[in-house]
């Protein structure tokens, strides 16, 4: 099955010399995942709101200083193939070219639509991810972005003590990534009856520091979509379509949430052979400047041969560059998740260069591996003792 049939028409385009406060105001479309950027009509690139989310913007640069060249399809490439370039860029949109020219964009709400009959085979808990990354009401919406961009998510169940109350998303925080951080025009704010401030008029100096210690509660979005880890893919995927979100909260029987599953996951899981493997995917794979990727690949074949009950769904590397250096070399962040038939392992480790990084994430790994070998041979929790003979400190 290819993509011919749904290639569209419907994407919001803007110019690489416009500001990116108008991406801003785009992307407050909270269905929006990414804008196609064009120079004199000619396609140029696409901005996820992943992209905007990264770090502060300011609103006077140009949106061509953000453009990120995903993979482009053309209107024969397979479901599969589209759904796998979706999952390695990040992006939820694929632009289809015919030659240098764009004929339009494949969306994965569309995607996801056209194969959603198909997916009655796994269950939400196949592909859900149980490394599940919370906040309380109280917490800052500064402590929220740095948790988005730290682990690179977009997505933030709002947990007050075990009740799931409400979830953050990158749309509610965005605006909030290209504010001035001065901006003076004399007097007081303005308010409205209530004493609530308004912006707009008056000094503005400290505004973006009350910003991000507004409490996550003033922006959650409540109640919160969920799903049970035994609900089938089809059943995610039709309530994710129907109530337009891009991700389900998973809850066990008492509604304490558990995981989460996403758009992305669902995404994956098209990616897998009969066999239920494919090989590890590299996300960043232009910073593997001092390994190859069959270096990669053995370091994960590796880290699950060690656990011989183990078997190895879906691997994925992701790889982000930093602006520090140290003699020329990059910092690196490297995070290794190993889908496995026994569970998700997750691990992210720095270091300079792609090696030192990935070394740093797989000992990580590693150790979660020999904790659930112990566990399951003792059925109970490791004590502390045996967790610190395990990890050697």
């Amino acid at each position: 099955m290819n993509i011919s049939q749904i290639v569209s028409q419907e994407f919001r385009t803007l110019d690489a010399d416009a500001p990116v406060s108008k991406l801003t105001g785009v992307f407050e479309d909270p269905t929006l995942k990414a804008v196609v950027v064009t120079d004199s009509d000619d396609y140029e690139g696409v901005v996820t709101q992943r992209q905007l989310l990264a770090s502060h913007r300011k609103p006077t640069a140009k949106v061509g200083t953000l453009v990120y060249h995903v993979p482009t399809i053309g209107e024969t490439t397979d479901v599969r193939e589209a759904a796998r370039l979706m999952v390695e860029s990040r992006s939820m949109v694929l632009p289809v070219l015919a030659g240098d020219t764009l004929q339009g964009v494949v969306l994965a709400n569309d995607l996801l639509e056209l194969v959603q009959s198909s997916l009655s085979a796994l269950d939400v808990e196949d592909v859900a991810t149980d490394d599940l990354c919370t906040v309380a009401p109280t917490d800052t919406l500064g402590s929220a972005l740095n948790q988005f961009r730290e682990r690179r998510i977009t997505h933030l169940p709002v947990v007050d003590g075990r009740d799931l109350v409400g979830i953050l998303s990158a749309s509610d925080v965005v605006e909030f990534t290209t504010r001035e951080v001065s901006k003076s025009k004399g007097g007081d704010p303005g308010t409205v009856p209530g004493g609530r401030s308004h912006g707009g008029f008056g000094a503005r100096e400290g505004d973006t520091d009350r910003l991000l210690d507004l409490p996550v509660r003033d922006l959650m979005t409540s109640p919160v979509d969920s799903i049970t880890p035994d609900a089938t893919l089809e059943t995610a995927v039709d309530r994710m379509l129907d109530v337009g979100c891009s991700s389900l909260v998973v809850v066990d029987e008492a509604e304490t949430p558990t995981g989460i599953v996403t758009k992305t996951d669902v995404l994956r899981s098209l990616t897998w052979t009969p066999k239920g493997h494919r090989g590890v995917q590299v996300v960043g794979i232009g910073l593997l400047e001092d390994m190859s990727y069959a270096d990669v690949a053995t370091l994960v074949d590796d880290l699950v041969s060690k656990d011989g009950e183990l078997t190895l769904l879906d691997a994925t590397i992701h790889l982000h560059r930093h602006d520090e250096k140290l003699r020329g070399t990059p910092l690196v962040l490297a995070r290794i998740r190993l889908f496995t038939d026994k569970g998700l392992f997750v691990a992210s480790g720095e270091g300079y260069g792609a090696q030192h990084a990935l070394s740093e994430a797989r000992d990580v790994v590693d150790r979660q591996i020999r904790d659930r070998k112990t566990y399951a041979q003792t059925k109970k929790h490791p004590d502390d003792d045996t967790r610190t003979h395990l990890r050697g400190y």
